[in-house]
């Protein structure tokens, strides 16, 4: 792994500043608060120190109002431009070794949408992020601020197969530095162990309920023993049979069979109680009274619905390594890879299955409950950066108000983390994270994809509008246009390299 230098982040940002001052921009704070602007937000080494009401929109700012620059200050001009806080990912995986992806191409897909903050959820080994992480830390690279889970049992020399091992384990995994555990499943005595030894330390938890353990461990079982929060839907579900314990398997069904797991994955939600029934009820209100979060990862499974949408999203022949559009193509290995005999019925039933899905998400934020935004990105036609923007429109189209959609994305996840006092939302005291865009995101969210959105002007001009203008890391000010464009020149080498051209599977060149 090669880190980025200092010299070479400075290409891309400006900062940080004994002061920054931002001019004249709309506020969306991320509490779920309207829109207000013009404003000046006043940050001083990286701490938000004033948020300033100046003017009215319309009327002409009074400059004798506004707070001033100190000698050695910045400001940027901002007017007309909307700020949110910095975006999380609480399912960002720091690229792969299968995919062809390094840090430095994930990190600045990831910045250039936005992105300030990831929760890696188990990734190549807890050493290697810790190492991007400390380095994000003192911003000598360009990266997000990093939340290291490992994956349950990862290191271990020997499987964990008692609940002494599994407190060892969770012990250690402490030791090292690591913010908390993804589990996948295990029996329901290491689980238990696991969580209540991690819960002890304050670590935080996640879990992807895999049908190797579900049977026997769903997310009502995880969440009374500890678990902070689910990944996916995986474990839901099954906590909501009312006429079986186990999911409806075909008796040919092969778990290492990709297209079974994902086909009959599908079939799930149409297995359970139904909504607003007395079980499904009873579920979401117990979910709601331990307080734990659900973290969706909409987009991750969107092409079993729509697998044309998915695979030809207009920023794979600009953006998609040829090494990550190789893993996506259909392949009996490959994770996530499973367009062995992909048609109409399996998109049909996967329809319905977010009908039901997106049904329980949008309820449970309506009653309270804690939705974040992750997007679980390098698998199954989801690009990095691309994808998160794609999650906050399939909230959007679970009934969040674009606002509560902002919320999920940025202070929920800030709470799920334990770090709501520091980042989430634009209010004094906290750090500055911020994502600055000139067109209003509540109205399009497309204007925050770094292809922007398409617009027809009054000259009957065909335009692209948006895109992130900045990001800001830490004080830290980066062009995300830039970021974009190396990205391209990343793309572009790798195809010149291996006189590559991004076709569509089964099509000839």
């Amino acid at each position: 792994m090669v880190l980025q230098t200092k010299t070479h982040s400075q290409k891309f940002s400006e900062g940080p500043f004994s002061q920054l001052i931002i001019r004249g921009v709309t506020l969306v704070n991320g509490n779920g608060a309207p829109p207000r602007g013009p404003v000046d937000i006043v940050v001083e080494k990286n701490i938000i120190k004033n948020i300033v009401v100046v003017g009215y929109p319309g009327v002409e700012i009074d400059d004798t109002k506004r707070p001033k620059l100190k000698p050695g200050g910045k400001e940027l001009d901002a007017q007309g431009m909307y700020l949110l806080p910095g975006f999380i990912d609480m399912h960002g995986h720091i690229g792969g070794v299968a995919q062809g992806a390094d840090s430095d191409y994930v990190f600045k897909l990831w910045m250039a949408h936005g992105i300030t903050t990831v929760r890696e959820p188990s990734g190549r080994g807890i050493d290697w992020t810790l190492k991007l992480k400390k380095a994000s830390e003192k911003n000598e690279i360009i990266a997000p601020r990093i939340y290291a889970y490992t994956g349950f049992g990862q290191g271990s020399k020997d499987p964990i197969s008692t609940p002494e091992m599994a407190r060892i384990w969770v012990r250690e995994n402490a030791k090292k530095g690591s913010d908390g555990i993804k589990f996948f499943g295990a029996a329901p005595e290491i689980m238990k162990a696991a969580l209540d030894e991690n819960k002890k330390l304050g670590l935080g938890s996640a879990c992807h309920h895999a049908q190797t353990d579900v049977a026997r461990w769903n997310v009502l079982n995880s969440a009374r023993a500890g678990l902070t929060t689910m990944e996916h839907w995986y474990g839901l579900p099954e906590a909501l049979f009312e006429d079986k314990t186990i999911q409806h398997y075909p008796l040919d069904y092969n778990y290492q069979n990709e297209q079974h797991r994902f086909e009959e994955a599908g079939k799930l939600w149409k297995q359970a109680a139904k909504p607003y029934s007395d079980h499904w009820n009873k579920v979401m209100n117990e979910l709601l009274e331990l307080d734990f979060t659900l973290d969706p990862t909409f987009n991750i499974y969107e092409a079993s619905r729509d697998l044309q949408r998915a695979r030809r999203a207009e920023w794979h022949e600009t953006y998609t390594l040829p090494s990550l559009w190789k893993f996506y193509q259909p392949s009996k290995i490959s994770h996530g890879s499973y367009w062995h005999d992909w048609g109409t019925e399996q998109e049909v039933v996967w329809k319905e299955n977010y009908r039901l899905w997106m049904t329980f998400i949008n309820e449970y934020k309506n009653r309270g409950g804690r939705v974040t935004t992750g997007s679980d990105s390098g698998f199954i036609f989801q690009l990095y950066g691309f994808a998160y923007i794609r999650e906050l429109e399939l909230l959007r189209e679970s009934g969040f108000h674009p606002l509560e959609v902002i919320r999920a994305a940025t202070l929920n996840g800030a709470e799920a983390l334990g770090v709501s006092d520091e980042i989430g939302s634009v209010e004094v005291g906290k750090l500055a994270d911020f994502v600055l865009v000139d067109e209003n995101p509540l109205k399009n969210l497309k204007v925050l994809y770094g292809t922007g959105a398409i617009r027809l002007t009054e000259e009957n001009k065909v335009i692209r509008a948006g895109g992130i203008k900045y990001t800001i890391k830490d004080g830290i000010i980066y062009n995300a246009k830039e970021l974009l464009t190396d990205v391209k020149r990343m793309v572009d080498e790798a195809k010149s390299n291996e006189d590559y051209t991004i076709t569509q599977p089964g099509m000839k060149e």
